[in-house]
């Protein structure tokens, strides 16, 4: 029996017939920080570099030029706002707030560059080259919006510091979380920092951040989407994803939270209140608590007659908390740092607040691409007139372009028409994002996306658990804050790095991130009595190390043993020492292992089980390198030149093909592999060509098999490295 059909998930024996069906195109985006600070590793580890592996397995998998993976700094909203007025009174920072958002930017591109994520843009919203266009976007989806009724204006309470003389954004307001059940312990003017949404009226006890005072609230109009109006619409759409094997459970279980009646939950020893002021309440009904609960529930028939409750409460000294239904989606804001919002949808002299433009924002970034890629084609002396007029509309919009701190694709994409990729049925959107934004990307958006009526493709949400670190929840704000992204290259290499995140499986639970080189805990005494840490407590063994160690050692072995093995060497006249890749079928058992492998990682990716796919690579590697030991050995013992002839077709063909699978964890690692194969990278790690043996690759490139010359190899030389500090 193979190594490979040990694991539960290769059980069954899979046929190519039953492979997943792909898009035509896809977009990859990843969840946008804030601009405000660079990354520590949860950024990176939990939403980038699996949005990054996806972005190039896809590209492999569909064609580069049918791939367009985006990301960016989210520029606008309050915590950018707090952070600079806090960075201009604690340090006397003179610049504009434009400045520090691309200072912060910058750094944030860096640190995802040194760890080999790809985008094909990593954007600004605020930021040339996207700025211009996401003001575009933002204006063509609000008035799309309105001219489709999906619009209100509403006037709604504002928080107002009369001893600052100012209203407050979202994050100068400090309270507790109204909404049932939320154990929040930080809520701002309207959401808490678990994603619940609410009105700011609701709110417990509210502090301005700026002076400490209870800060009141002034009436403002803003304009609102009509999420409700999409209820049904959502619970039918909710109802279809659960069956979709390709989305994560905790997106259709959160979604269906939302998509409860309207509700209030009151506590029981305001029963006596509550009756007194009942017949005042608009339409109701009260459900009485089960059990030993300790609060009844009074359910309303809509979101409206709910809000008017809360002043009738209010004023009957009745405290209640809110259950979580749809409300209105708010769109815009009276700050200043916004995305400008058309004055004739019903409002004038607003911006948009920062969560609805966050989610067209990858649309803009996208636009921003092929407008690049258009303003590329046309410098060449491509026909104007060939390419879409919205990518030529776009790319005027573009002032100086600064350049990419990531490596900009040589390449143009295979149609410029946004549409083509957003807006089209035979394209796909998969966004990585954090658990805690699945309100946003897949409750809201998915409603907003609808109400526009351009056949806007809903997106698949990939929504990872939260990465723990040493145990608890990677926040910069914790007690423990986590270590910065770039901190964490001083100690691991990106590679390892990327191969430990990817093997935690966040699609499932959260999982704690325990590097060694990080654990301050005390593990004994030395002989002195001093404490011991873990970090330099010998017997710890690092558990960030664990996949890197099948890098540094199976994967190196087995590389090298092909490239070694076929190498010329004086005073070996072997006839297999050619410097060629020697021609021959694989054995029949070594082509079925690696077909089953291809097929189960295929799987594996389609469900985005990137654990799964990792253990795959990992089970194949094993059994190809022990396989190649064993022959080998067996080979040089009898002096057969047929047999290790042989056992090197055997190895090259699944160093190949699992060298093609690990593209997307390690990628610099298998880039160098290719390079010493001399095969065309496009050709190399084409899906379209995974199957084929390598006589058949030679084949198709006009070669005859066995003529196929290496890249030699450096004596002793490592395709993966350790970290220089792990020696």
């Amino acid at each position: 029996m193979s190594v490979l059909a040990k694991e539960p998930f290769m059980a069954h024996e899979l046929s190519r017939d039953q492979r997943p069906s792909w898009p035509r195109r896809a977009i990859v985006t990843a969840g946008m920080p804030y601009g405000n600070k660079g990354l520590h590793f949860g950024h990176v580890g939990g939403v980038f570099v699996p949005a990054d592996f996806y972005a190039r397995f896809l590209r492999d998998r569909l064609g580069r030029e049918n791939v367009i993976f985006v990301s960016g700094t989210d520029c606008y909203g309050s915590p950018i706002m707090e952070g600079f007025r806090k960075r201009r009174e604690a340090d006397g920072y003179k610049k504009h707030i434009s400045d520090y958002v691309r200072e912060n930017h910058d750094s944030q591109e860096t640190d995802l560059a040194s760890f080999g994520v790809s985008c094909d843009l990593y954007a600004g919203s605020a930021l040339e080259p996207a700025v211009h266009i996401h003001e575009r976007v933002t204006s063509e989806i609000i008035r799309r919006l309105h001219e489709k009724g999906a619009l209100e204006k509403r006037s709604t309470k504002q928080f107002y510091d009369p001893k600052a003389g100012q209203f407050l954004n979202g994050r100068q307001v400090l309270g507790h979380c109204p909404i049932q059940g939320c154990k929040s312990e930080k809520a701002y003017a309207d959401e808490c920092d678990l994603g619940h949404q609410f009105e700011p009226e609701e709110l417990i006890a509210p502090k301005s951040a700026l002076t400490g005072e209870t800060p009141e609230l002034v009436p403002v109009d803003n304009l609102y989407f009509d999420l409700p109006a999409y209820l049904d619409y959502l619970k039918d759409y909710t109802k279809q994803i659960e069956a979709d094997p390709t989305v994560r459970s905790v997106v259709s279980k959160t979604m269906e939270e939302w998509l409860n009646p309207a509700q209030l939950y009151i506590q029981n020893k305001f029963r006596e209140a509550f009756d007194a002021i009942e017949g005042e309440l608009p339409a109701h009904t009260v459900i009485e608590p089960e059990g030993n609960k300790s609060s009844f529930t009074v359910a309303f028939p809509s979101w409206r007659e709910r809000d008017e409750a809360h002043e009738v409460l209010n004023r009957g000294g009745v405290r209640f908390r809110s259950g979580k239904a749809l409300v209105p989606f708010r769109i815009t804001g009276n700050v200043e740092w916004g995305v400008p919002v058309p004055n004739d949808c019903g409002c004038t002299d607003l911006t948009c607040w920062v969560w609805p433009e966050s989610l067209w924002a990858p649309i803009s970034f996208s636009r921003t691409v092929l407008a690049r890629d258009a303003a590329k084609l046309e410098a060449a002396g491509v026909d104007p007139a060939t390419l879409p007029a919205s990518a030529l509309s776009d790319a005027q919009l573009m002032d100086e372009v600064p350049p990419m701190i990531m490596d900009e694709p040589a390449y143009t994409h295979s149609t410029l028409d946004w549409r083509d990729w957003w807006a089209s049925e035979d394209a796909r959107v998969y966004q990585f994002i954090g658990q805690d934004n699945i309100y946003f990307y897949c409750v809201a958006q998915s409603g907003m996306w609808k109400a526009l009526d351009w056949n806007m493709q809903q997106s698949c949400v990939a929504a990872n658990y939260h990465i723990l670190y040493m145990g608890k929840k990677a926040s910069s704000s914790s007690q423990t804050p986590p270590p910065l992204a770039h901190e964490m290259l001083e100690h691991y290499t990106p590679e390892q790095l990327r191969s430990h995140w990817l093997s935690l499986g966040l699609g499932e639970k959260p999982v704690s991130f325990s590097p060694k080189a990080f654990d301050t805990r005390e593990t004994g005494k030395d002989k002195d009595g001093n404490p011991i840490l873990a970090r330099d407590d010998k017997r710890v063994i690092d558990p960030a190390l664990k996949e890197g160690a099948l890098l540094t050692g199976v994967f190196n072995r087995l590389a090298r043993s092909c490239f070694y093995g076929v190498a010329q060497k004086d005073g070996d006249e072997a006839a297999y020492r050619t410097g060629c890749i020697p021609a021959g079928a694989p054995g029949a058992e070594v082509l079925a292992e690696t077909e089953q492998a291809i097929l189960a990682f295929e799987q594996a990716m389609y469900t985005f089980e990137f654990h799964h796919a990792q253990l795959v690579c990992d089970e194949l590697l094993r059994a190809a390198n022990k396989r190649w030991s064993d022959a080998s050995k067996a080979a040089k013992n009898q002096g057969d030149d047929d047999a290790m002839a042989q056992a090197l077709i055997d190895a090259f063909h699944q160093l190949r093909a699992v060298t093609v699978l690990m593209h997307g964890i390690v990628p610099a690692g298998c880039d160098l592999i290719c390079e010493h194969f001399a095969i065309d990278p496009k050709v190399f790690f084409s899906w379209d060509n995974i199957f084929m043996t390598c006589d058949e690759l030679f084949a198709l490139l006009d070669e005859e098999p066995g003529s196929h010359r290496i890249k030699e190899l450096p004596p002793r030389f490592d395709f993966f490295q350790k970290h220089e500090s792990q020696y």
